[in-house]
């Protein structure tokens, strides 16, 4: 993993007379991510959730990171924040148990495949299974390790 060290004074103000600025912090980055990041297992044998990088704010935190699933058990969660999931390898079946108000909507399994992209809204009750196994790159609203 690494990261830009150079930061940037951007004006604060866009009136054309403010002087005053702040500093930018440097961008991250982490090379072959998808290949080399080795997220670790969080539920069953099976699933394996990890945050790459997370913003360091208090209100309105974010964290983007990778989850994957192999084959095995299916994986239930509930979403606790929003978030958006882009399939990037294999196979996952998603389908939506509850929605954001806890009723039952046991809406139709979609067969996702890479490039699939999903957002779950906070209090949505979600099942992910998977044949041959797969991975996602996710972005959610919520501080870093808060899945």
């Amino acid at each position: 993993m690494g990261s830009i060290t150079t930061e940037t004074s951007v004006p604060t103000s866009t009136d054309g007379k403010s002087t005053s600025s702040t500093t930018v912090p440097p961008f991250s980055y982490y090379a072959n991510a998808q290949s080399e990041f080795k997220p670790p297992l969080i539920a069953n044998s099976n699933a394996f959730l990890g945050d790459v990088f997370s913003s360091d704010r208090t209100t309105n935190p974010i964290s983007a990171g990778f989850y994957r699933l192999a084959p095995g058990p299916e994986l239930i969660y509930t979403y606790t924040y929003d978030e958006m999931k882009i399939l990037l390898e294999g196979d996952m079946q998603i389908s939506q148990l509850k929605d954001a108000n806890g009723d039952d909507v046991v809406k139709e399994e979609v067969e996702a495949k890479k490039g699939d992209t999903f957002f779950f809204p906070k209090g949505a009750v979600v099942r992910f299974r998977t044949r041959e196994g797969g991975l996602a790159w996710y972005c959610g609203q919520r501080a870093r390790d808060g899945a």
